[in-house]
């Protein structure tokens, strides 16, 4: 079945229609009637009804037409109809017997003043018709501009210009009367058509803008919703619903048509409540009625100055009530006990990670990133300072290397004496005590004798003589045995 407002369609199915009746091609916006009789045959006696019904400005206003062509119009079928001193182009939204359901619920009469279709729409009406239809817009503006001069109090809301240009509605919306005697006389001089001038209400306004609410969901004004009743702040109250202006309101600054939605339901699940159980008594004093929850069955209830409310179910106040209008007080309420245990989740196989990851988190990866860069930067710097200090220190290391070169008839003791004396204790004790391998197989250099210190003598470096060394490894426990090739080392024989 093809869209009723635009007409597109492939195989039997919308293109592109969306749930709520809107349309993505740019077509419709409303969700239209379905009509369950199309596929009942009728009696050879019975003629089929010649009335219509057409939609035009994308389904925003709908009206009948007799259809004196005797062609099978099917729904989605772009027609031309008569106009005002002309003629202009819809879209068939309706066909059949329910047309008469719509008639009688819209109390329109089946008289010979119905409008005629004229024709199926050619190529001819669709181009006029899309030419007058991109000049709304435009004619919106100035429409509001010269509004504006005259200092009136309205909002023009939407042009809609006929298909053949010849008329120009101007829906609009004030809270008081407007003399516009004088506005349309510029209006007609202005767009060169016939003017009519439309109030409507803030709901309806509401539908020809359209928009999204609350729940998410295209206005119901602008898809489906024709009907608009009074709404009040009693719907609220039935609904245990705070009231709160921001939140009931819609987009057209009025209550809510959603409220009304499921009142009667509520209306009939308030009908088990008792209605003269708003104060009771007891012993302990006068108990108030609070709220009550329709879903569980419960009468909220609290003791005056006193925050604390306590659940009674629906046959316990009625019972406190009955003992009241006897003269009798009972000891104690007896609320009911409500149980805050939550539901078993189902295991959905995967874990609900929102909410683990917190910016104090983030804030120390950062952190810990900025010092590691810190001492990525510190290290290169020292690696460039070693690297640029590398000459003049083995500049200076080469002397040390020729000092270290001593002739032959110098006694390398006194060289290496200095050094052995800054070793640690526990160096001498492992170098101590057993002499090293191979040492008498390899035959040292010729030396000279050693020189012995005396008083008042100086080496050949100018240094004081040494003082033969003392013992300083710590005494043992155990008996070293005796190594005869302890005396053999010519290094220690004078130890």
């Amino acid at each position: 079945m093809a869209c009723a407002g635009c007409g597109t369609g492939v195989d039997g199915k919308p293109s592109g229609c969306k749930s709520n009746g809107g349309c993505s091609t740019g077509g419709c916006n409303r969700l239209n009637v379905f009509d369950w009789l199309s596929n009942i045959p009728l009696g050879e006696s019975l003629a089929p009804f010649d009335i219509i019904e057409v939609s035009f400005n994308n389904g925003s206003r709908k009206d009948f037409f007799r259809n004196v062509t005797r062609q099978l119009l099917d729904k989605g079928e772009m027609v031309t109809v008569e106009g005002v001193s002309g003629f202009d182009v819809g879209t068939v939204s309706l066909t059949g017997e329910l047309v008469k359901l719509q008639m009688k619920k819209r109390r329109a009469e089946d008289t010979p003043e119905v409008k005629k279709v004229l024709r199926r729409s050619t190529n001819d009406d669709l181009q006029r018709m899309s030419d007058n239809k991109s000049r709304e817009k435009e004619a919106l503006i100035k429409s509001r501009a010269l509004a504006r001069n005259l200092g009136l109090e309205m909002k023009l809301a939407e042009v809609e210009i006929q298909a053949d240009g010849r008329k120009a509605t101007f829906f609009y919306t004030a809270d008081d009367r407007v003399d516009f005697r004088e506005l349309i006389k510029i209006y007609a001089s202005e767009f060169r058509a016939k003017v009519e001038m439309r109030q409507i209400g803030a709901r309806q306004e509401a539908g020809k803008v359209g928009g999204i609410g609350s729940c998410g969901r295209e206005l119901c004004c602008s898809t489906w919703l024709t009907d608009f009743k009074s709404v009040n702040t009693t719907a609220a109250r039935y609904q245990n619903l705070s009231i709160n202006q921001a939140k009931l309101s819609g987009q057209c600054g009025r209550l809510k048509c959603c409220l009304n939605y499921e009142l009667d339901t509520y209306l009939d699940a308030l009908k088990d409540f008792p209605e003269d159980a708003d104060t009771i008594e007891t012993s302990g004093g006068v108990a108030n009625l609070q709220k009550r929850d329709i879903f569980k069955s419960l009468m909220w209830y609290s003791y005056e100055g006193s925050n604390k409310q306590y659940p009674l179910t629906i046959t316990r106040a009625k019972e406190i009530r009955m003992l009241n209008k006897q003269g009798i007080k009972p000891d104690d309420l007896k609320p009911a006990e409500i149980t805050t245990a939550k539901p078993k989740e189902a295991d959905l196989g995967y874990a609900d990670v929102v909410g683990l990851i917190s910016l104090k988190a983030l804030e120390k990866t950062t952190q810990k990133r900025k010092q590691k860069d810190r001492d990525r930067q510190k290290q290169q710097k020292g690696g460039e300072q070693k690297q640029q200090g590398q000459g003049p220190r083995n500049e200076l290391a080469k002397p040390e290397q020729k000092t270290a070169q001593r002739p032959d008839n110098r006694p390398p003791q006194q060289d290496r004496r200095p050094k052995q004396e800054n070793r640690p204790p526990q160096q001498k004790q492992q170098g101590g005590g057993q002499p090293r391998q191979g040492r008498e197989q390899q035959p040292r250099p010729e030396q000279g004798p050693k020189q012995q210190g005396q008083p008042g003598q100086q080496g050949p470096s100018g240094q004081a003589p040494q003082q033969p060394r003392q013992d300083r490894r710590p005494p043992r426990n155990k008996p070293r045995p005796n190594n005869p090739n302890r005396n053999n080392n010519p290094d220690k024989e004078n130890k």
